[in-house]
């Protein structure tokens, strides 16, 4: 267990390692003016209500007051949030983010007509403006809503729609509350003495190499989920009906094409995936085979499919000597990406250290005004943590090129693509540090950590989607959610994407009662697309040249001026296809054969 008190307070902090946040406010009094600016210019909102209509001249007005108004709330927003990230504990930060959220759902209010005002408009008049050179900035925007025009329902009807929004996420929040805080999950006996078992902890007990201790955790942990497993499912069955709900009442033929609609993707793309993998099965199966013999066990059970084949490499790195390693490893991409990178993050993008009540884990910030920010709680003797700077910085390099390539209401990119620059990236740091790798033992571990997380990043998100997809045709189809019908579809999938090579627990279908994403529907698949992409991309530009590399920054520079698979059109590779997918599965069999030769299984 981490030695509390070690970690440092904020204020213990040397300023040098701390992110620098002076381009968004370069103090509190400047942020507190910022505040009641944005103030000022909410009571200023009411009157372009209704005048939109009016003259191409009055909607240009509204478009640039709502498009300084929205610059002035992001640049209070991220000020605000990331202060409070620094130490969650720190009530001034609390309160802070507290009045701007505040002063923000008061502006929200008050903004509450506009986009309906918009999607109003007459056909006419709407291509008037977008043939205007007043609107080029805000065409993007304007296109994209106009979209939504078959969707929008009347006055009354939105407004009945947003005052149901609160209650609709009644499911979600007693989900979290009932499996983060409620259930008591005990304590396990270690060699070390009782510990928690906890959410988080679960995941660490489960990569032991003791063996006892991981099935010990695995049916502690499940037995709590069966002791609750009615309420969860109702829960679950809940949020998936309101899913239903929302799609009927936006005119959506389903929930799943209601969710695709905003980043404009087929459901065939999702389809596509779901089929690409399952033909691509076996090569995952043999890999549990390889796990299995590598573990020398006589059976592989479930609690068995994630502890390390390989022992993490013993080497530190310090953070100094993580920048050169990820610099190096992106040298593929020029000049211009590596040394902005690298002048950014000594330039203080980075809040590198943990500190007492630091958000935990790692993000990337990016805005339109201030630099994108990156939150690390970096440790010099953990590979991953070099890794993620590599992920991290690729965020930040996307919301970089974006953010100087677009109009501000435009320059934000998709989901769908933000995990393709951040993976993008982990594939480069991975060939480099397999090609300067000093040993077997070290390429090992490499290799074993790569195929880890593509098991969970590609095969397993993509069995969580095909899970989606059938729980949501069975509530369109009025078929009960029940406890059995749950567990009766997620074991057909568990046997279907672990094989028989592995050995299900009668509690092994519980785990469909316990994944978060499950309450945001259909969006576990991009995490599968967006890996497949990163992969091919980073084939392309590694054995490509210069035409290749400005493709993929043509990508980085789209933001959100293009839908998300013609973005990636644009860098290289086609997500409407299966064979992106494809390939990855392929890529996946390719270094589970290196994991065996360095194994010499």
């Amino acid at each position: 267990m981490p030695d509390l008190s070690a970690v440092p307070l904020r204020s213990e902090v040397p300023e040098s390692d701390r992110w620098d946040l002076s381009r968004l406010y370069k103090d509190e009094a400047a942020w507190e003016e910022g505040l009641r600016l944005l103030d000022s210019m909410t009571a200023k909102i009411a009157p372009f209500k209704g005048s939109l209509a009016s003259s191409r001249e009055a909607f240009a007005a509204a478009l640039g007051f709502y498009r300084d108004f929205g610059l002035l709330d992001e640049r209070l927003s991220y000020y605000a949030s990331l202060r409070e990230s620094e130490d969650e504990g720190d009530n001034a930060s609390r309160g802070r983010f507290a009045r701007y959220m505040s002063a923000s759902t008061r502006a929200q209010g008050a903004w509450a007509w506009f986009v309906p005002e918009i999607q109003e408009l007459d056909d006419s008049f709407a291509r008037s403006c977008l043939a205007d050179p007043r609107f080029v900035e805000f065409a993007v925007f304007l296109q994209r809503l106009l979209r939504y025009k078959p969707h929008v329902l009347s006055e009354k009807e939105e407004r009945l729609l947003a005052l149901q929004a609160e209650s609709a996420g009644v499911a979600q929040d007693a989900f979290s509350v009932l499996t983060n805080v409620d259930v008591d999950f005990g304590s396990i006996d270690t060699s070390e003495g009782p510990r928690p078992l906890t959410q988080s902890s679960y995941q660490a007990f489960l990569r032991s190499a003791d063996r006892d201790l991981r099935k010990r955790a695995f049916f502690q942990l499940y037995g709590a989920y069966d002791a609750h497993k009615n309420t969860l499912a109702a829960l679950y069955s809940g949020s998936a009906k309101q899913d239903k709900y929302r799609a009927a009442v936006r005119n959506f033929p389903s929930a799943r094409a209601a969710a695709l609609f905003p980043d404009d993707v087929g459901e065939s793309v999702y389809d596509n995936l779901v089929g690409t993998v399952s033909e691509s099965l076996p090569v995952l199966h043999e890999y549990y085979e390889l796990r299995r013999r590598a573990l020398k066990l006589d059976e592989l059970r479930h609690y068995d499919v994630y502890v390390p084949l390989a022992p993490e490499a013993k080497a530190r790195h310090s953070f100094a000597e993580a920048v050169e390693l990820v610099c190096a490893a992106l040298a593929p991409l020029g000049e211009e990406y590596v040394s902005t990178l690298r002048a950014g993050i000594e330039g203080r993008w980075v809040d590198r250290y943990e500190n007492k009540g630091k958000h935990s884990g790692a993000f990337s910030a990016g805005s339109f005004s201030g630099e994108p920010y990156i939150l690390l709680n970096y440790k010099e003797e953990v590979l991953h943590d070099v890794f993620t700077l590599a992920h991290e910085g690729g965020h930040s390099m996307h919301s970089w090129y974006s953010a100087r390539s677009n109009p501000f209401l435009s320059y934000g990119y998709a989901i769908f693509e933000a995990e393709v620059a951040s993976t993008f990236n982990e594939q480069l740091l991975f060939r480099h540090l397999y090609d300067g790798a000093r040993g077997e033992a070290d390429k090992a571990s490499l290799v074993s950590a790569k195929l880890d997380d593509l098991v969970g990043t590609l095969f397993r998100q993509t069995m969580f989607a095909e899970f989606e997809r059938r729980s949501h045709e069975m509530v369109e189809a009025d078929e009960p959610l029940t406890v059995d019908a749950l567990r009766s579809e997620y074991r057909r999938l568990l046997e279907k994407y672990f094989g028989k090579g592995v050995g299900l627990e009668a509690v092994s279908d519980l785990e469909c009662l316990r994944i978060p994403h499950f309450y945001n529907a259909f969006y576990v698949y991009k995490y599968s697309t967006g890996i497949a992409a990163s992969i091919a991309l980073s084939v392309r530009v590694l054995g490509g040249g210069a035409r290749e590399r400005e493709d993929y920054f043509a990508f980085l520079r789209s933001g959100g001026s293009r839908f998300p698979i013609e973005s990636l059109k644009v860098a290289g590779v086609d997500m409407s296809s299966p064979e992106p997918v494809r390939a990855a599965c392929r890529d996946f069999a390719r270094w589970s054969a290196e994991l065996k030769r360095l194994l010499r299984l």
